[in-house]
């Protein structure tokens, strides 16, 4: 599934995850300091991984082709230090670039 660029969770079930880590560690606003670090497209893009986007939506939604989609997004886990979009996706609530609910 995750070599076909698919979600290995459904977005639901991220979204869910994602609202009860936010609603038990109230860290939002809190500086994130390897987000600095990344560019404006790859914050563009974490901001849709943390929004549950696959390869594929994110390819859609920046009109860029799948394939740089998924060079962004590993970039992205580089830079941060991630070892998967979950540690990502903790790292852009932390910094605020996402808020549960929107």
């Amino acid at each position: 599934m995750v070599a076909a660029g698919e979600a290995l969770l459904a977005p639901s079930i991220t979204r869910r995850l994602i609202s009860e880590f936010v609603r038990r560690a109230p860290v939002l606003g809190r500086s994130h300091g390897l987000v600095s670090t990344l560019s404006r497209r790859e914050t563009e893009v974490l901001t849709l991984i943390a929004r549950g986007l696959s390869n594929a939506e994110i390819s859609r939604e920046l009109f860029i082709a799948e394939q740089t989609a998924k060079t962004h997004v590993s970039h992205v886990l580089m830079k941060l230090n991630a070892r998967d979009r979950a540690q990502a996706v903790i790292a852009a609530y932390e910094a605020g670039l996402v808020v549960a609910g929107e």
